[in-house]
């Protein structure tokens, strides 16, 4: 049986994880196994309705009276009480930072080996994995031993597509969960998506800045052009570290990976690890001052000028376009 771990939040399904669900499916089909799912808290169960119509047969609820919001160690003890139970052969997750994590724990409760941001799976005894490395300027090709094989798929490899013929049937459990597994939980943050109603992961459009910025208060022309385009802002790592902006709105290997249909780079260099994280965009528009910068080289349009010039006359040209 392959099982995927879905990622929700209060039954609000994350589209990286119907990413791994759809390639989840296609693994099971090529082994004659089922696929199934496992979601962490009660509020999990609405959304099992859009799993079975992405081919996922039985939807795994792990409800307890303390389990009301993302908790990675509990979430990694439900899924090895689970895979256990049922004889998972692989358990498959987002290559989020939480699908990453929550593997991690699993990995270190069951003793076993995590092979993390795969693009190719191939069941079997061993498992055999073709990883993207360094931002995805390096693919490795690994063997994984011990069942179940427990791998993260990078995100965006795979399109969340529906099929099969699952049905989705839900079948609660209450893990059994100690203390120490509740130790650590996340508690709902202030939103720094409410001003766009749009997560980053799951932006159309992306507004970007880095160091050419300047500062925090830099940072509110590109806020008014992601507002005019109804996108939302990301920003580099040199950003985060400097205070300017929140960690939850990082692009990068250490951030949030994105696939815009538009990104718009404003001030920033291109380092690798901002690269693995924007890469997959549509469409990129790269402002910066210095010609040879490496991010030039992913530019699909590139302005050569300061952004606190060229910002303006962008978000002014969007109003008269938007005013018709």
């Amino acid at each position: 049986m392959v099982l995927v771990l879905v990622d929700h939040d209060h039954g609000e399904l994350d589209e990286l994880s119907l990413q791994a669900v759809t390639y989840g499916r296609e693994l099971a089909a090529s082994t004659g196994e089922q696929l199934e799912a496992l979601l962490v808290g009660a509020d999990g169960s609405g959304v099992a309705g859009v799993l079975g119509e992405h081919g996922v047969a039985t939807v795994h609820v792990a409800a307890h009276d303390r389990l009301t919001d993302y908790a990675p160690v509990a979430a990694a003890r439900a899924a090895s009480e689970l895979a256990e139970r049922t004889g998972a052969t692989v358990v498959l997750a987002a290559g989020t930072p939480r699908g990453n994590e929550v593997l991690a724990h699993l990995g270190a409760i069951t003793d076993l080996p995590v092979a993390a941001d795969c693009v190719k799976i191939t069941p079997g005894s061993p498992t055999q994995v073709v990883r993207a490395r360094w931002g995805g300027s390096l693919i490795e090709e690994a063997t994984l031993h011990g069942s179940p094989a427990l791998v993260s798929v990078v995100p965006h490899t795979f399109t969340a597509e529906p099929g099969g013929d699952g049905k989705g049937e839900v079948a609660e459990f209450t893990p059994d969960l100690s203390e120490a597994d509740l130790v650590v939980m996340a508690k709902p943050a202030a939103a720094a998506e409410e001003s766009s109603g749009v997560s980053l992961a799951d932006a159309k459009i992306v507004v970007s800045g880095g160091r050419g910025v300047g500062s925090a208060e830099g940072f509110a022309p590109l806020e008014e052009l992601a507002g005019l385009l109804g996108g939302t802002i990301g920003c580099s790592r040199v950003v985060t570290g400097n205070g300017w902006r929140p960690h939850t709105e990082q692009v990068g290997q250490t951030g949030t990976k994105v696939a815009p249909d538009l990104y718009i780079a404003c001030g920033i260099s291109g380092a690798t690890q901002h690269i693995a994280g924007c890469r997959n965009a549509k469409t990129m528009i790269v402002i910066n001052t210095d010609p040879d910068a490496p991010i030039m080289g992913y530019a699909d349009y590139a302005i050569i000028g300061d952004v606190g010039k060229v910002l303006p006359a962008i978000i002014e040209e969007t109003r008269k376009a938007k005013a018709g």
